[in-house]
C-alpha cells in the first residue's frame, strides 16, 4: 500500500509542473513522500523513493512515447517499456537520497527532537538528488521539482538562489509539513516567505527589439519527407518574407538539411529579406566526415554568424556506448551529432543576444557567463527548439517553464521560436507576455526589452558553478546526522 500511495504521490507532483500552475501541489506531494519514509529502514525507504519517482517520471514524460511510437516506429510494448526503464533510472537518485536519510537521519517516536533532524535533512537529501541528475551522464533535470515555482511565493528566490535552491526550500517546506511540529513549519514559513520581499530588481533596459518568431507548425513526419520538402521550403520561405520585425528567427533545424543541399532559390530570397533584416535560420553545418552540427545562422550579417548547439541530447544528437542499435531502430535522422563551438552574443540594433538550442536552457550554469559583463553579456535570450517530436500536450508548456525559470534567475528576457508550439515573449521577471496558439502556423510579432545587469546568482554560479549547493547539501546532511545522535543519546 505503502508504494502504491508513493506512486500516486509522484504522479501528483509530475502535475504540479506546467500548464497547471499549482505550485503547492509540489510541496504537498513532496510531503506525502516525507510521511511516508519517516521511521522506515533504509532499504524500504528507498523504495518508496523509487516509486515516488516513478510516478513523477512516467507522468511528466509520457510524450516521450510519441517519439519512440509514433515517430520512432517502436511498437507500442517496447515504447512503453523503454519509458518504464528511463524513469526507473531517473527515479533512482531520489531511491538513493531516501535511503541516505533514512541511515544517517532515522526517525524517534512523534515529537521526539531527532525527527525535527529529519527537516533539515531531507531537504539536503533531496537537493543531492536534484543535483545529481542535473549532473551525472551530462545530466537530465526536467521537470527538476523547483520548476513548479515559477509562480508563488518561492518563485522570489530565483535570482537569489536559482531553481536548485528553490528545490531544497520547497523540499524543507515539504519536510516541515511533514513533522507536524508547528515550530518547523513557522521557521520555514518565514523563509519561503521571505521570497515575496527580497529585492527583486537587479537589472536595467538596454531598450525594446522587435521580433518575428516564426512558427511554422510541421509534423515531424512531414519534416524529412523528400516529397513534402520544397512545399516546406515555400511555406517556410513566405513566412519569413512576411516578418515585419528588426531580426526574424525560426526555430530549430527548420531546414533539416545541411546548408550545402539547401535550394539556392529559396535561399536566395531568404538573403533577399536579410538586406533588410537579419535572419537567424536553423539549419545543420558540419559534413558527413566531421560530423553535423546542429546549429543557426544569421543570414545577413558580415562575417556570418553562427551558433552550434553544445549540451546535446542523449538518443537524439548523440548515442551513447553501446546503444547504436537502439536508437537505429528508431530511425532518428542525423542521430550521432557533432558539438558546437562557443560563439559570442550575435548583435542586432545595439542589443546583444544569446541563442540556445533546445534544451540547452536547463542548463543555467552552462551559459551563465552571458548573464555577467563582459565580452560574453548578453541583453536577451533565444531558445529554438523543435518539440514536434512529443506532440502538443504538456511538452510544450514544460519547456516554456524552464524559459521562464531562466528569466527569473538572471533576470534577462527570452524570446522562443518552436515549430509546433510555445513559440513565446518571457519577460524579465518570467511573465509570458505574448504567445501563439500550440499546433498552429504563424509569425508573432512582438517587442522585447533587452536587460542589462546581475544578479546575485548569476554572480555565484558564474564564479563557483553549483559546488556551493553541493556543499549545502552534504554539510546540512552532516549537521542533520550529528544533531539526529545528539537526539537519540540523550533520549536513552
Amino acid at each position: 500500500m505503502g508504494y502504491l500511495l508513493a506512486l500516486v504521490f509522484g504522479a501528483l507532483h509530475a502535475a504540479s509542473f506546467a500548464p497547471t500552475g499549482l505550485w503547492w501541489l509540489q510541496i504537498l506531494a513532496l510531503a506525502g513522500l516525507a510521511v511516508l519514509t519517516e521511521r522506515q529502514a533504509p532499504g524500504r525507504a528507498a523504495m518508496l523513493g523509487w516509486s515516488f519517482g516513478l510516478g513523477w517520471m512516467a507522468t511528466g514524460l509520457w510524450w516521450l512515447y510519441i517519439s519512440l511510437h509514433d515517430f520512432g516506429g517502436l511498437p507500442a510494448p517496447f515504447a512503453i517499456g523503454a519509458l518504464v526503464l528511463l524513469s526507473l533510472f531517473l527515479a533512482h537518485y531520489y531511491a538513493v537520497a531516501m535511503a541516505l536519510l533514512a541511515w544517517l537521519v532515522p526517525s524517534g517516536p512523534a515529537g521526539a527532537k531527532r525527527t525535527l533532524w529529519r527537516v533539515p535533512g531531507f531537504a539536503a537529501a533531496w537537493l543531492l538528488g536534484e543535483l545529481a541528475r542535473a549532473t551525472f551522464f551530462t545530466g537530465f533535470p526536467w521537470i527538476a521539482s523547483g520548476y513548479a515555482h515559477t509562480v508563488g511565493p518561492l518563485a522570489g528566490w530565483a535570482p537569489w538562489v536559482g531553481v536548485y535552491g528553490i528545490c531544497f526550500i520547497a523540499a524543507a517546506c515539504a519536510a516541515a509539513l511533514a513533522s507536524r511540529d508547528w515550530r518547523a513549519i513557522v521557521a520555514v514559513a518565514l523563509v519561503a516567505g521571505a521570497g515575496l520581499v527580497l529585492p527583486q530588481e537587479f537589472t536595467v533596459s538596454t531598450g525594446q527589439l522587435k521580433v518575428s518568431l516564426v512558427q511554422p507548425n510541421v509534423r515531424q513526419d512531414q519534416k524529412f519527407d523528400a516529397d513534402l520538402m520544397d512545399g516546406n521550403l515555400e511555406s517556410l520561405t513566405r513566412q519569413i518574407e512576411s516578418a515585419n520585425g528588426q531580426l526574424v528567427i525560426t526555430p530549430e533545424s527548420v531546414v533539416p538539411l545541411p546548408i550545402g543541399f539547401l535550394p539556392e532559390e529559396p535561399l536566395n530570397r531568404m538573403k533577399h529579406v536579410a538586406e533588410k533584416r537579419p535572419v537567424l535560420l536553423g539549419i545543420f553545418l558540419g559534413d558527413e566526415r566531421s560530423g553535423y552540427v546542429n546549429s543557426h545562422i544569421a543570414l545577413g550579417t558580415e562575417p556570418r554568424y553562427e551558433y552550434g548547439k553544445r549540451h546535446l541530447l542523449p538518443f537524439g544528437e548523440f548515442v551513447p556506448t553501446g546503444f547504436h542499435w537502439f536508437v537505429k531502430m528508431l530511425g532518428i535522422p542525423m542521430e550521432d551529432q557533432a558539438t558546437g563551438r562557443t560563439q559570442a552574443p550575435l548583435i542586432v540594433d545595439g542589443q546583444r543576444l544569446r541563442p540556445l538550442i533546445c534544451y540547452e536552457d536547463l542548463f543555467g550554469e552552462d551559459f551563465v557567463q552571458s548573464a555577467l559583463p563582459g565580452d560574453d553579456e548578453a541583453n536577451i535570450f533565444i531558445n529554438l527548439s523543435n518539440l514536434a517530436w512529443f506532440g502538443t500536450v504538456m511538452v510544450l508548456d514544460q519547456h516554456l517553464q524552464f524559459s521562464q525559470m531562466r528569466a527569473l534567475e538572471f533576470q534577462r528576457p527570452f524570446v522562443r521560436s518552436t515549430n509546433t508550439g510555445a513559440t513565446a515573449v518571457v519577460d524579465h521577471h518570467g511573465r509570458v507576455t505574448e504567445r501563439l496558439p500550440a499546433a498552429t502556423r504563424g509569425v508573432l510579432e512582438a517587442s522585447v526589452e533587452g536587460r542589462r545587469g546581475t544578479t546575485p546568482y548569476a554572480r555565484w554560479l558564474g564564479v563557483l558553478g553549483l559546488v556551493p549547493l553541493w556543499l549545502l547539501g552534504v554539510l546540512l546532511m552532516v549537521v542533520a546526522w550529528r544533531g539526529a545522535q545528539m537526539g537519540s543519546d540523550r533520549g536513552r
